[in-house]
């Protein structure tokens, strides 16, 4: 089995680190590569073709793990010139989802949810050919969502409201536990019941946030514009204390 790689950053270097099989071959390309991702392709020994058009009509999985801003245009380009699977990683709405899924033959959406280069990261899919993806289960944790093209978009745009909406709520009460010196204090109180990691991820995620209030901003307005007939109280305030940042 071949599986075709656009795209050679964190996604695939995974990817091709945790699946390990005399049966699969991964293939990409050096193709247009920056200097960096040509020496990450070397080091880890992929497979390689001359150019993607070759990736993607030897391939047996494609997988799409560029930018959200270049995957529509990614899947135009190789999605049809692919005859087997064509799996998108790419964080992109379930809007997006569905526009490849109006150019590509057997689409599979997925989701990796949780850190990309831990040891066991979870993949949710969904579609009609997804549960031919199950075999990765070897590897990886993966879980099978529906047969339908978009859920696992839906659900990935869901946990991102939900992690947001609590980041700013978060960041809010860190502002006022400092103002009142007691910031190690207030980490103490909630660690009673939200456990003994709770301040190390509470302040990584305050940190994210700070450094890209544009970039999360954008990925509310996302929700509430394809969530625009759902009452988002909680999105919207959180929206709004990120334009604030």
């Amino acid at each position: 089995m071949i599986i075709g790689l656009i795209g050679f950053g964190k996604v695939s270097q995974t990817l091709v680190n945790l699946i390990k099989s005399d049966d699969i071959e991964f293939l990409t390309s050096k193709e247009n590569r920056s200097k960096s991702t040509i020496e990450a392709i070397d080091e880890l020994n992929v497979g390689l073709a001359s150019t993607f058009d070759e990736v993607a009509k030897l391939s047996d999985i494609l997988i799409s793990a560029t930018s959200p801003k270049s995957a529509l245009n990614i899947a135009r380009k190789y999605g049809k010139l692919s005859n087997g699977i064509y799996l998108d990683l790419n964080n992109i709405s379930p809007e997006t989802t569905l526009e490849i899924n109006k150019c590509v033959d057997n689409l599979v959406d997925g989701a990796i949810i949780g850190k990309i280069d831990s040891n066991n990261p979870t993949l949710y899919v969904s579609g009609h050919s997804a549960q031919e993806l199950l075999f990765l289960g070897e590897f990886l944790n993966i879980k099978l969502i529906s047969e339908n093209v978009g859920d696992a978009a839906i659900l990935k745009l869901l946990r991102s409201s939900y992690t947001k909406t609590l980041t700013a709520l978060l960041i809010e009460s860190f502002e006022i536990a400092k103002r009142n010196n007691l910031e190690n204090e207030f980490f103490d109180v909630i660690s009673i019941t939200e456990g003994s990691d709770f301040k190390d991820k509470s302040l990584s995620r305050i940190r994210n946030t700070l450094n890209n209030p544009k970039r999360k901003s954008e990925e509310l307005q996302e929700m509430i514009s394809y969530f625009d007939d759902e009452n988002l109280i909680m999105v919207k305030a959180a929206l709004e204390k990120f334009s604030q940042l």
